[in-house]
């Protein structure tokens, strides 16, 4: 956070409840562990709170959910890991952090790991009312149908309560404010309000709503920050993860365009939460990047490719029809054309694959020019092995390159060879049988064929 955000100089604790079952969607994995944009809903929210200057953050989970511990540790490596062994309610959930939340920060944010499209911008929203002296600030949210919904009843700029659906009267049903469930707290008072809350309720269970009437009861200031309603939409099953997948592609394909990048059709590429596009790139239709691709400036990515950990430097040009995966580099202008895959392996720069071919684990120099049907044979069964192709050799179509190999700079390799042998400098290889032509054999052959069709039909 920025030193203008009143939060900037305050140590805050994000306590991210991701303890869910998930039963809807219908999975042998936890909801939470659920991709949208290449990047699992845990990931998407610890994301967001580390942009939101989250000085800690404790995760809560399930018991026996080592899977989502792993995740928040992997995403966030300082993130503590709690268990709530009972589910007795989110207050409940909540205070199964009360060691960190007791090491006294300035604020405490509750985010939920199923409601993942919550920007670090709106976190810091929640912390700047704490920092203005709010003692709670709950974020919600204008409904189109806020049929089933908590209420958020205010007056001014003041929070009065949170009223469940059940329990409104006709005229708060009519309120289109709705509670969004994440909340934030003042550190000084964060502990005291989660353990007064009670079970008061028919599920006996301790709510974190209730924490605004805790609140309110003890004379303090409770407060509402509101978002927009795609923002806050959690994830319950398959059919919320694909709504949440849509409103997540129209944000980053915004993002995209407003950054230089051209999308020729928008709604047919699909990006990664993590895909960088640089000054005057060009995406055509029907293009798929998964996570840890970045494209820089000039480059253009033609239709229906698919590309995955990949780096396409300045000015190239891939597809369309291309594959790229994990490893894959194509340098400044180089060229990777329809039907061709490239697997942990460099392209140099003006080099050019336009068809055709299987390149991977290999190192390929400046212009080099590989022919259509060009494979690396790179697994023996076993073990992975590389081929290197130094700058300016020609490789003819149809070629096998049988690694470990190196073709050394300036080298032509003859169409149709087999290559399994280290190629100097400079040289010709040709790996294959000398043709050999049989005049005639042609005809003869028709002639018997024919002969012996007649007799069969007599």
């Amino acid at each position: 956070m920025n030193a203008s955000n009143p939060a900037a100089a305050r140590r805050c604790l994000v306590v991210v409840l991701a303890a869910g079952e998930g039963k809807r969607m219908q999975s042998h994995k936890p909801k939470v562990l659920h991709a949208l944009a290449g990047r699992s809903l845990l990931a998407h929210v610890l994301h967001a709170v580390s942009a939101a200057g989250a000085d800690a953050v404790s995760v809560v989970v399930g018991p026996g959910r080592d899977d989502v511990a792993a995740e928040a540790r992997r995403v966030r490596p300082d993130a503590t890991v709690y268990v709530q062994a009972e589910r007795l309610g989110t207050a409940h959930a909540v205070l199964a952090a009360r060691e960190e939340i007791a090491r006294g920060y300035d604020d405490v944010i509750v985010a939920f790991a199923d409601t993942p499209l919550v920007t670090a911008e709106t976190f810091c929203r929640l912390r700047a009312e704490l920092a203005r002296g709010a003692t709670v600030a709950v974020l919600g949210f204008e409904a189109s149908d806020p049929n089933g919904y908590g209420r958020l009843i205010v007056e001014s700029d003041d929070l009065l309560a949170i009223r469940e659906h059940k329990d409104a009267t006709e005229e708060e049903r009519r309120i289109p404010l709705c509670n969004a469930g994440l909340m934030a707290l003042a550190g000084s008072e964060a502990l005291a309000l989660l353990e007064a809350i009670g079970q008061d309720n028919a599920q006996r269970e301790f709510y974190l709503t209730d924490a605004v009437a805790v609140a309110r009861a003890r004379g303090l200031t409770t407060h509402v920050v509101v978002a927009d309603e795609a923002e806050v939409q959690g994830i319950n099953d398959r059919v919320q993860l694909a709504q949440a997948e849509a409103t997540l592609q129209s944000r980053l394909r915004l993002a995209a365009m407003r950054e230089g990048a051209t999308l020729q059709a928008p709604e047919t590429v699909f990006l990664s939460a993590d895909t960088r596009l640089g000054r005057d790139v060009v995406v055509e239709p029907h293009v798929v990047f998964g996570p840890g691709v970045t494209v820089e400036d000039g480059a253009v990515i033609h239709s229906f490719s698919h590309l995955e950990g990949a780096r396409i430097r300045a000015g190239a040009s891939v597809g369309p029809y291309a594959r790229l995966r994990p490893g894959a580099d194509i340098g400044e202008g180089a060229r990777v054309g329809n039907f061709v895959e490239i697997k942990n392996a460099t392209l140099g720069a003006g080099a050019k694959a336009n068809h055709l071919s299987y390149l991977g684990d290999a190192t390929i120099g400046a212009k080099v020019n590989i022919g259509a049907g060009t494979i690396t044979c790179n697994y023996d069964g076993f073990r992975k092995h590389r081929t290197e192709i130094g700058a300016g050799a020609f490789v003819g179509s149809n070629s096998s390159l049988v690694a470990p190999v190196v073709i050394g700079e300036g080298a032509f390799i003859g169409s149709g060879s087999v290559v399994t042998m280290d190629v100097p400098a400079d040289a010709l290889a040709v790996g294959r049988a000398r043709q050999v032509t049989k005049d005639g054999w042609a005809q003869k052959f028709r002639e018997t064929f024919s002969d012996a069709s007649t007799k069969k039909s007599e």
